[in-house]
């Protein structure tokens, strides 16, 4: 008998795990705890459930072998979210993904991320070199995660309900407001986060990580042209249009789930 929707979307019970500070992340698991694992990161203002299980990742993953594990970045999902702007930088970031794979004591992973996970992702191949062969880096902007967002503008929406004009500032806060739990102060730390390292190119090509690196990004994505320079930078890059998709659509894409998974298969 088919499998209804919600069976074929059901959630795995977080584990709760800390990090850094003491914040406390969910995690989620799939599959045969022996078998080669396959680490998912979602997007900014996304999670676990939106970015990999709605669209069919999770599942695709498991029935091909893998042992799934997936996180709820900080300010994300089910995991904690804290307000300061120092919680929220790229270093940070990064260092919680690699403390995920330590707490599971996963010696080798392959790498899926989109968008922020994406960028994330950037740095966690540079830190763990031959501990992650091999990962697919879909939507990676060309640099800092929300660098367009207009912080002033955000600040008075968020402290008095003023309009917001600028449309880069309304698309970021929309995608925020389509989730019930996402909160605007996240959104606020994370831009400040990021800006308040002191990078002059983010992400540096010049420093790519060395590892087969699958670039995929929409046609329809105004980032495709830096996301396409990056994988010509990178040392065993690859790129993949995928087709007819923009940034917000591009996980559901079966192209994309299709092509990652004959990549990751090396």
């Amino acid at each position: 008998m088919p499998e209804s929707l919600a069976e074929l979307t059901r959630m795995p019970n977080p584990q709760l795990i800390e990090v850094g500070e003491g914040v406390s992340l969910a995690t989620y698991t799939w599959g045969d705890p022996e078998a080669p694992v396959v680490l998912l990161v979602h997007g900014f203002a996304s999670s676990t459930r939106d970015n990999w299980v709605l669209t069919g990742w999770a599942r695709m993953l498991e029935q091909e072998g893998y042992r799934v594990l997936s996180v709820d970045q900080r300010g994300h999902g089910a995991s904690e979210k804290p307000h300061q702007s120092d919680d929220y930088t790229m270093r940070t970031l990064a260092s919680d993904i690699e403390q995920v794979l330590d707490t599971y004591l996963v010696d080798d992973a392959l790498y899926v991320g989109y968008s922020l996970g994406a960028r994330v992702g950037w740095d966690v191949l540079r830190d763990l070199g031959d501990r992650i062969p091999r990962a697919v880096l879909g939507g990676i902007p060309d640099g800092r995660p929300l660098e367009r967002l207009d912080v002033a503008e955000v600040r008075g929406y968020i402290d008095h309900g003023t309009p917001v004009t600028d449309p880069a500032t309304k698309d970021y806060i929309a995608l925020t407001e389509r989730v019930a739990d996402n909160d605007l102060e996240v959104m606020l730390a994370l831009a400040l986060g990021m800006r308040g390292e002191s990078r002059t190119i983010d992400p540096d090509p010049a420093t790519a990580p060395g590892q087969p690196i699958l670039f995929a990004t929409g046609s329809d994505d105004a980032i495709i042209e830096g996301s396409r320079r990056l994988a010509e930078a990178s040392p065993n890059g690859t790129f993949f249009e995928i087709p007819g998709r923009h940034h917000f659509n591009a996980p559901g894409s079966k192209a994309f789930r299709l092509a990652a998974l004959e990549y990751l298969r090396g």
